[in-house]
């Protein structure tokens, strides 16, 4: 996988996808406090930083989550403020479409919130990544089920303007190696294309096993990027890094 070079010009709108979602296709679950933004704490842990978040937008962001709660940094890059403990520094990466074959599958249901508990057995027996309550209602989710039990599921997470992403990918145990997590990619990306735009996703930088199958399914690599979480202090003062081992973006 090679990591395609920077270009000149404007900031991608991919580059901080939370907060193109938050300020366009997905504006109506914005909380904000002033440049900060995020999705209430039942639907998504994604927020969205400014790309030049100063003092006040910290401060901000303290007050909107509040003391002691951890959040998600998800791309972040630069200094922590004095009293904020960083506690979680995943290496990601981000893929883009370029051809997948994105077809319809005859077994996939449209799953809605009377499905949220079976989903959210799935994700806690599979963990694919943060699923929560009200995730749902982000956009569309698939799902196969086997005598009427629901086995394998993906949908839509993230919303830039002209781009969604592809989220929740999981398959119970008992039932990988018949392909119904490509099946459904395929047909969750089927919708995404349907609507003029393109799929996307993201991943940890060691999940070999997945990259291998969004690689053979059309998907490339665009960015690395890493899935840091905070927890607030109580109080805020001088900065401090984040530790070296934080890939660059």
């Amino acid at each position: 996988m090679s990591v395609p070079s920077p270009g000149a010009g404007a900031p991608h709108v991919l580059d901080n996808p939370a907060l193109a979602s938050l300020t366009g296709p997905h504006a109506l679950f914005a909380e904000r406090r002033g440049r900060v933004l995020r999705y209430p704490v039942d639907v998504s842990p994604w927020l969205a930083l400014p790309d030049d978040p100063g003092p006040e937008d910290w401060a901000d962001l303290a007050a909107l989550a509040g003391p002691g709660a951890e959040v998600g940094l998800a791309g972040f890059q630069g200094e922590l403020p004095d009293g904020w403990e960083l506690t979680m520094n995943l290496a990601g990466v981000q893929l883009v479409d370029e051809g997948m074959d994105a077809v319809p599958e005859p077994q996939a249901v449209r799953l809605g919130p009377a499905d949220v508990p079976e989903m959210l057995d799935l994700v806690e027996r599979t963990r694919p990544g943060p699923f929560l309550p009200r995730t749902v209602e982000l956009g569309t989710y698939l799902g196969i089920r086997r005598d009427g039990r629901l086995i394998a599921m993906a949908g839509e997470r993230l919303h830039p303007p002209g781009w969604t992403e592809i989220s929740a990918v999981c398959t119970d145990a008992a039932y990988r190696g018949e392909g119904l997590a490509t099946r459904l990619i395929r047909a969750v990306a089927y919708g995404i294309r349907a609507r003029g735009e393109t799929p996307f996703l993201h991943t940890g930088a060691e999940n070999t096993t997945a990259i291998r199958l969004y690689e053979s399914l059309g998907f490339r690599l665009r960015r690395r990027t890493a899935f840091l979480a905070a927890r607030v202090p109580q109080t805020s003062g001088q900065s401090s890094p984040v530790p070296a081992d934080v890939p660059a973006l």
